[in-house]
């Protein structure tokens, strides 16, 4: 019983001061810039790693103020902010954004159904079994074509009968 109650006696003294040192407000103020840092040109849009940095920049801060005085809080929040401001100013410079975003341009077309290049009457070879969809050869051109019901094998005869509802209609040519 007595090496329990001293045991108690030197956890309770042994407890650090909760105040904190200029060191860890430094290392908290300087993980909460890190984890800015890495939102802003790591890892942008994740949101998560930039609540963790700006909760750690607050929390030094705050223990900049408490702890050390107001003096030490002023000079604390105005270092955080010039350089939370300025990594913010280097992350969102329009010269660094051309490395997150597509500056490509798309210059390939879609075929418009409305507006169809085979005609009906076209002829051509399937390229797989209709059964009753498959893929049919029209002057050099794979396209995926329907039957009306009829099962076709690969390389037989083909003519367009028309389009219906975005779909080359085909039958068996004679």
């Amino acid at each position: 019983m007595a090496r329990r109650a001293l045991f108690c006696v030197y956890l309770i003294y042994s407890i650090p001061d909760p105040t904190m040192d200029w060191i860890s407000i430094s290392l908290l103020l300087l993980f909460g810039l890190l984890f800015l840092l890495a939102e802003v040109l790591f890892i942008p849009g994740t949101t998560l790693v930039g609540l963790v940095g700006f909760a750690l920049l607050a929390t030094g801060i705050w223990f900049g103020y408490r702890d050390l005085g107001s003096t030490a809080g002023h000079l604390t929040l105005i270092t955080a902010a010039v350089l939370a401001s300025l990594i913010l100013y280097i992350g969102l410079r329009p010269k660094n954004l051309h490395k997150f975003a597509l500056t490509d341009t798309n210059t390939t077309t879609v075929r418009d159904a409305r507006r169809p290049d085979i005609e009906p009457g076209t002829v051509g070879r399937t390229l797989s079994a209709l059964r009753p969809a498959g893929t049919a050869l029209f002057d050099d051109d794979r396209r995926e074509v329907v039957t009306r019901g009829e099962f076709l094998a690969a390389g037989t005869v083909v003519r367009v009968l028309g389009i219906e509802q975005n779909r080359i209609v085909v039958e068996q040519s004679a």
